[in-house]
């Protein structure tokens, strides 16, 4: 089993608050640095009633202060909603406070509507993919030791090479990631249609870097882990009833978890269909049962990493699922 990190999603559950949400995000974080995961990554989104992880940077800041080894970052930073510079410093600051411990996973997904990104950035007339491709080369540009003569920097942060990820659900991510060099991270916990075919396209089209001399895949997977099958699949109703209300573009707290049965009966055929699609990439069980569909994820994907997305409602099931995963898995610390 390849090392495993966890990408959290600051859910709010239904009858929480955010307040309550981002104490939930320390817990979690804490409970997989002691099981020995490897990255602790939390990703950006805006104005959703569900998610409490919009100030990504200073979410990054919160969990890193709160643990003591394990890696922390952004699964990820949607780079279309801010300045090149500015997530520079944001996270050459971050370095600077916790050397060795920050990644920066960058997206091309406004993680929002058209509105909101608009308010977040103001100016994207004409912003595209040869727009992303520029940007991220200048970020990671104001990450490297300044040059004799550069006029804009980025303080702290020059000189910080804070690793950096492209994060994608297409196969954009998969081309840009190879052409510079760059470890890639499939965000296949909601959307793995395309999983296969990036990946390989990732992995032929790689270009070695002095970073990364070989192509390093990451894979996300929803798993939920619980002492029986039957209590998996119930707290797993959480995110199947998300996903769901996704397909009639509605979005609010985390539910809470039902009988499988009873969420069968919700929605529409046509509604659950695309659920399902969203949902192809996880893995829900009892320990056994849960290594089995691991395995398979990996035997398929070759995958150097996996990422483990857990939307669970109750707090103590979610710290006892962190812990199954990673007892079953073989979590490994490290860089």
């Amino acid at each position: 089993m390849p090392p495993l990190s966890v990408l959290d999603l600051a859910p709010i559950p239904e009858g929480a608050d955010a307040a309550a949400a981002l104490a939930r995000s320390l817990a979690l974080a804490r409970q997989a640095e002691a099981c020995g995961y490897r990255r602790f990554w939390l990703a950006e989104h805006h104005n959703m009633d569900g998610v409490a992880c919009s100030a990504t940077a200073v979410l990054v800041g919160h969990v890193a202060g709160g643990t003591r080894r394990i890696r922390v970052g952004s699964g990820g930073v949607m780079l279309p909603n801010h300045a090149p510079l500015t997530v520079a410093e944001a996270f050459g600051t971050l370095a600077t406070l916790y050397p060795e411990r920050i990644d920066l996973g960058l997206g091309r997904a406004p993680g929002t509507d058209m509105a909101t990104a608009r308010a977040l950035r103001r100016h994207m007339d004409g912003a595209g993919e040869d727009d992303f491709a520029q940007e991220v080369q200048e970020l990671m540009h104001y990450l490297e030791p300044a040059q004799p003569g550069q006029k804009v920097r980025a303080i702290p942060g020059q000189g910080t090479r804070v690793p950096v990820w492209l994060l994608g659900s297409s196969l954009y991510g998969a081309q840009l990631a190879a052409y510079l060099g760059l470890p890639y991270a499939f965000a296949s916990h909601f959307a793995p249609d395309l999983l296969d075919q990036a990946l390989d396209i990732y992995r032929r089209s790689f270009r070695p870097s002095a970073r990364w001399p070989r192509p390093h895949a990451m894979v996300a997977v929803n798993a939920v882990a619980a002492d029986s099958d039957d209590e998996a699949a119930t707290l797993a109703t959480s995110l199947q009833q998300r996903f769901l209300a996704m397909q009639r573009g509605e979005r609010g707290p985390l539910p809470r978890p039902v009988d499988p049965a009873a969420f069968a009966r919700m929605g529409t055929p046509q509604e659950h269909a695309g659920a399902a699609r969203m949902y192809a990439c996880s893995a829900v069980g009892a320990p056994d049962t849960l290594r089995a569909q691991l395995r398979k994820i990996v035997e398929r994907t070759q995958a150097d990493e996996l990422i483990m997305a857990g939307a669970i409602h109750d707090d103590a099931a979610r710290l006892k699922s962190c812990a199954l995963v990673a007892e079953l898995a073989g979590a490994t610390a490290g860089a």
